[in-house]
């Protein structure tokens, strides 16, 4: 659906093949909403991502059994985020949540899927996130229901933003607390690195109202492009850009903030258990410079090259306003963080000089702790 905030003064559209296609790209100057971001606030319209809620008095442990997250025990006023795997433990839909008088909602990006439940729905196994939550109820007492047309996503990110938006609503401070709004909807803290970040879940008959009284308040308008530079910032994937159909948790930062590693009964958790415990990810997710003096910059899901080996998979491609170009990658972990890198296509003339951010590299944690237990027995 398109967003009624396109017909604001200074809206730019995203194009309509984008992925971000139906609400603003931006509003003139997507380097200055950039660096507003950091030094007061932006606000974002992300009206476009699907909103499911989930009513129901088996809602958490239903969900705790269909999601990778451990939610029996998620309070009342608090979110977290989690994600939909296939049986074999790649990543199907990434999802935020929160929990608010008796309902959890979901949001996820517009047309998320995931891998069929029943082998015979869909014609090619895959299917919507509502179908595949539908058909995983079976005879649980939950009724999950489509809310986008109820509600609207907006987000406000920079160290202003909770002051502001103090003046009309309580605001949330701590990781993925929730706060309900005055007229309907809430208000969730979404950790963003250093960058204070509050998505804001109105009721899609209030959106224009909320984005007046907020920019009206000071919160600068700002589109999707300059919220992307600073996802990519923050190292935040986003599936479809920064994943593949082979993508695991692990790869992209995921475990313990979307994936639990020691709850069972969830769809492809012998995975995550079983890399977690006893191996490695065969790839992980990092941050490429890329060389800025080229006129074509490489395309989500070109490759990256070491010499004329593949060694990774470029993701999100953006324009940042202190970095330059810089994009996700998912790089082998075999190949070297200081290696002369090569990202794109070079048939499509859009290959360019890249290298490793050495701060986006994840950490070295040893050995995994099954593998040392399992040398200790061995050992006796």
């Amino acid at each position: 659906m398109s967003s009624p905030l396109l017909d604001l003064p200074g809206a730019v559209p995203a194009p309509d093949d984008a992925v971000d296609a139906g609400v603003p790209w931006h509003f003139g100057d997507p380097f200055a909403e950039q660096r507003s971001a950091t030094r007061s606030a932006v606000l974002v319209d992300r009206s476009h991502r699907q909103v499911i809620a989930v009513p129901g008095e088996e809602r958490l442990s239903w969900l705790h059994l269909v999601l990778s997250q451990h939610l029996t025990e998620l309070p009342d006023g608090q979110g977290t985020e989690a994600l939909v795997l296939d049986s074999q433990g790649r990543v199907d839909c990434h999802v935020l949540v929160a929990h608010l008088d008796e309902v959890v909602y979901l949001d996820a990006d517009a047309g998320a899927q995931a891998t069929s439940a029943l082998p015979t729905m869909g014609v090619d196994g895959r299917q919507s996130l509502l179908e595949y939550l539908d058909a995983m109820r079976f005879w649980s007492k939950v009724e999950p229901r489509d809310a986008t047309e109820e509600f609207a996503v907006l987000t406000a990110v920079g160290p202003d933003a909770g002051g502001i938006l103090a003046q009309f609503a309580p605001v949330p401070s701590k990781p993925y607390e929730v706060k309900p709004l005055p007229g309907g909807g809430f208000s969730r803290y979404v950790p963003f690195r250093a960058l204070p970040t509050i998505d804001l879940v109105v009721p899609r008959a209030s959106l224009v109202e909320w984005w007046t009284k907020l920019t009206d308040a000071g919160i600068r308008p700002s589109g999707t492009l300059a919220f992307e530079a600073l996802r990519v910032e923050a190292l935040r994937p986003r599936v479809g850009l920064d994943t593949d159909e082979r993508a695991i948790p692990h790869e992209l930062g995921w475990v313990h903030v979307a994936a639990h590693v020691a709850k069972g009964c969830y769809r492809g958790q012998e995975t995550v258990a079983k890399v977690h415990n006893v191996g490695k990810p065969p790839r992980r997710m990092v941050l490429l410079h890329l060389d800025g003096s080229a006129e074509i910059l490489p395309e989500t899901g070109d490759p990256v090259w070491l010499g004329e080996r593949k060694v990774g998979r470029v993701g999100s491609v953006v324009q940042h306003h202190e970095l330059g170009p810089v994009a996700l990658a998912l790089l082998k972990r075999s190949a070297p963080v200081d290696g002369e890198l090569v990202a794109g296509d070079p048939e499509q003339d859009r290959a360019v000089a890249a290298a490793v951010d050495p701060d986006s590299v994840p950490p070295d944690t040893g050995e995994p702790p099954g593998r040392i237990a399992a040398q200790g027995l061995r050992g006796r």
